[in-house]
Formats: C-alpha cells, structure tokens, sequence
C-alpha cells in the first residue's frame, strides 16, 4: 500500500514549513432537474437546449425551489454525520460574469441548510478527522466557451442554474496524501447516498482550493489563497504543491503572502494571480426577496434518515467484523458503492478470501489496464464466483485459473465451458500423479542423489519436471505431497 502522509513540510534553509490546506467541494446535486426551474440536467446535450426562461433571467421570471435537490442535500448532511439547519436562507452572491445572466447567484450565507460534520480518513497511523465547516445549495453559473470562435467567447447557459452543493472543509487538511484521500471518502459516501455521481470529467465534482503556509510550530495561521475551480485530483495535488512552494519562497525572501484568488494552468503546472480576494461584503450578499426562509421539520428529517442506506465506514467494519477482512482490504472494497456490490455477490457462494485476492489483485489490474470502471467489467460477477469455485475445490490451480481469466476477458465467457473446451482440468488422481513422479524420479537419478545429499533447493526441480510431464495440469499441493514422501 502506498503511504499516506499525514504532514507535508517543506524545507527552506534552516526552517521548515507546514502546509494547511482547506477545500470547498462543489458537488452537482443528481437530479433530473435544476435547482430552481424544471430544466433538464442531461451532461452532453447540444448548448442552450436545457434553458427555461427562469434560467435564462428573463425579466419577470421567478425561482421556485425544487423540493428533490433539498432531501439530497440534507441526506448528504446526514451522511457526513452533520447538523441539519431547520431554517436556512437563500441569498443572492452579486456579481458580474458573462455566464451568469441573472447578475447575481443565488446561493445560502449566513444560514445554510447544512452546519458542521465530518470524514473520517483511513490513514496508516490510523484514523484521522476532517472537520466540515458547512453544505449550502447554490446555483451553477454557465459555460464561457472561448475556443470555438477566435474572436468571441461563446455562452453555454445549459449549466445556469444546476443545483450545487458547496461542502467546506476546515483547515484540517496537511497533505497530498490527505487531500487524495478526503475527496475520494466524500465522492464514496455521496456515491452510497445517490446525491452526487462524482464525475469530474462532466464537472459533476471539482473544488477550490484554499492553500496557506505556517512555520512548524506556529500556532496561528498563515495569510490563504484559493486557487478555484480546479478539477481533478491529481490537478488539485499538483496545484497545492505549486502554491505552498511559491509561498515559502516569498515568505523566505522577506515579503508577504497577499490573500488572493488564484487559477491553475496545468499546461504550465503553476498558478497565477486571478484577483485580489474579496471579502464576503463586497459580494453584497443579502436574502432573495423571491424566495422565503426554508423551514424543516423534524419529521421531514426523520423521515429522510429512515431510508439512509449502509455507509463506507459502516460497511467496512461489518466487513471487517462478519469477513475477517484486514482493514486495508475492508477500506479497499468499500471505496465505491459499485465495488462493494460485486465483492458482495461473488462471495454469496464463493470462499471470502479467495475471492478478496482476486478481485483486489486481477480484477483491478484488468480495469486499470482497460481504464474501465467496476460496472463495466468485462467478466461479471457471477463467473468470476465459478472461476473461484474451480480453484477452491482443485478443478484447477491458481496458475490455470490465470490463463482462464485472461479468456475470460475477452468476453464474459463461463470458465467452466473454457475448461471443458480446453481440457484444463487439473490432474488431482494421486494414481495417476504418481506414475508420472516415478518417471521423473527414475529418469533423474543423478539428481536424486544429490537432493539427498543436501542440496535441498533440487526438490524445485522436480516439481518442475513433474509439471512440464502434465501440461502444467498437475494439482501442486499434491505433488509436492506425493514428491516427498517419493524423495524419502
């Protein structure tokens, strides 16, 4: 397993520096509608074909709250074990932007819907804590599209107005390792909830990034900046990297970090100055006139927390305490609603450690190879169980069993029909087995000898003769079983 650093400290002359890094998660609300209008949210659709009137900020248009994005934001609250606000507002953020045709952002302030949390980190020292600041619901923005045309930037309104969820971290945040592992638990518990796909490559989950630097030791923290809408993890890591260097470099020469918004260019791997931060005040926030004060009952809660499914962290210790699955297997197969799925339709009739081998071993080295995601495996659950009933009962070994999962590959195939077309049964008659031993012993008497004399490491050579004389067919276990007591 690769460590996961739990502290990153750069190093400048006789000083060293700790980097705190906090993050703000927008996460696009799954739902087939947008946050305040009945508009499609279909990802591909053909530009401004998923554009309501209210969307599109004609004069007179009125937001109508969609009663669906706000039970996926209080399960997402209830998922990061959150305080749930009974009453929250809606705010309008103004600002001016070309895809933002309203003027101004309708978004939650001072109240939002959701107040402090958690994510729990399966860190190699153990667990860690992140603390959640707060989830509050706002509208997308759309789409400035300046490549298509070398003199205008185009506008893309399909996204205006697509429900977000905005979940901010604390500054609890001091590495790389830390940052990879934080968005993939909250894409995880979001995924086991079905608030939020997590797809960042249809921008469904992307981030800014709030960086500062501090002396080891220092109790206070350094002067922040955000780096926004970076999306990808690797471009988050790599962002983070960037920017906490640049800042000790300018602290170690003598000057002073400026709080400021900053963009990534991961063309040139560096981030550069977007504009000097704004205080909240400058963004003018105040309620919507339009929208009232969203009040919710405990009941509307309750109700919501009846139907939570099993979380990560719950199904990890079921699988660790009902499986006897290390930690580190437990943490690996529940990452992902999907994964945990097929692990647990294999293992309904197939042996639990085996199978847990071979998913995490072959299995994932398959996807990886063919970059595909678990509900596209190329074999399904239901024969890669029969593939691992094979080994388990001696039908075939373990080195078979790998060039049968190779053909597997290439279409879903039954292994049992792979094995009977091409006579790879393994050879488990002890009769049959030792005939062939008796051959290879009689016909390697000099061989005999010195194994006998001490050169112990020869009994590797015999198996080996005894395998090449079966195809590779012979049961393992048992030869070596009948060898000994055969070399005796």
């Amino acid at each position: 397993m690769k460590e996961n650093q739990s502290e990153y400290l750069i190093k400048r002359n006789n000083n060293e520096y700790e980097v705190v890094i906090g993050l703000e998660v927008h996460a696009q609300v799954l739902s087939e509608s947008k946050l305040f209008s009945s508009s499609s949210t279909k990802f591909g659709a053909e530009p401004n074909s998923q554009v309501s009137l209210v969307d599109a900020a004609f004069p007179g248009m009125l937001p109508v709250i969609n009663e669906f994005c706000i039970k996926q934001a209080v399960r997402t609250g209830i998922g990061l074990k959150a305080k749930i606000n009974k009453r929250s507002i809606f705010d309008r953020k103004n600002y001016f932007y070309a895809d933002l045709p309203q003027g101004y952002q309708i978004s939650q302030y001072k109240n939002p819907i959701v107040g402090e949390g958690e994510v729990i980190l399966d860190m190699l020292s153990g667990e860690k804590i992140i603390g959640i600041e707060r989830l509050h619901l706002e509208q997308d923005a759309g789409k400035s599209i300046h490549d298509i045309d070398p003199k205008n930037t185009l506008v893309d309104l399909n996204r205006s107005g697509v429900a977000l969820m905005e979940i901010v971290s604390k500054p609890d945040l001091r590495s790389l390792d830390e940052v990879n592992l934080y968005i993939k638990k909250l894409r995880s518990i979001m995924r086991y909830m079905g608030t939020c796909d997590g797809n960042m490559q249809e921008g469904s989950l992307r981030a800014d990034v709030n960086v500062s630097v501090r002396k080891k030791g220092q109790k206070t923290y350094g002067t922040r900046c955000e780096i926004k809408n970076v999306n990808s993890i690797k471009f988050m890591q790599m962002a983070i990297d960037y920017e906490a260097n640049r800042q000790v470099d300018v602290l170690e020469g003598g000057g002073a970090v400026d709080q400021e918004t900053r963009l990534f260019d991961n063309k040139k791997n560096e981030t550069r100055s977007m504009r000097s931060k704004e205080d909240a005040h400058d963004y003018r926030y105040f309620p919507d006139p339009d929208l009232l004060p969203l009040e919710l009952s405990d009941e509307f809660i309750n109700d919501l927390k009846k139907n939570i499914p099993e979380l990560p962290d719950e199904k990890k210790k079921r699988f660790m305490e009902k499986f006897k699955l290390s930690s580190y297997e437990a943490t690996i197969l529940v990452s992902d609603i999907e994964t945990s799925k097929y692990f647990e339709e294999v293992i309904k009739n197939s042996d639990v450690k085996i199978s847990t081998n071979w998913i995490t071993g072959e299995l994932f080295a398959l996807l990886n190879e063919k970059n595909l995601e678990i509900t596209n495996s190329p074999i399904s659950a239901k024969n890669l169980s029969k593939l691992i009933n094979f080994i388990k009962d001696g039908t075939i070994s373990g080195k078979i069993a790998k060039s049968i999962f190779e053909i597997m590959a290439d279409g879903d195939q039954d292994p049992k029909k792979i094995i009977d077309e091409k006579g790879l049964k393994q050879q488990s008659d002890p009769k049959e087995l030792k005939k062939v031993i008796d051959k290879v012993v009689n016909d390697n008497q000099e061989k005999v000898k010195e194994y006998k004399s001490g050169k112990e490491k020869l009994f590797g050579f015999f198996v080996g003769q005894v395998m090449k004389a079966t195809a590779g067919k012979a049961n393992p276990q048992l030869v070596n079983e009948i060898l000994k007591k055969k070399l005796k």
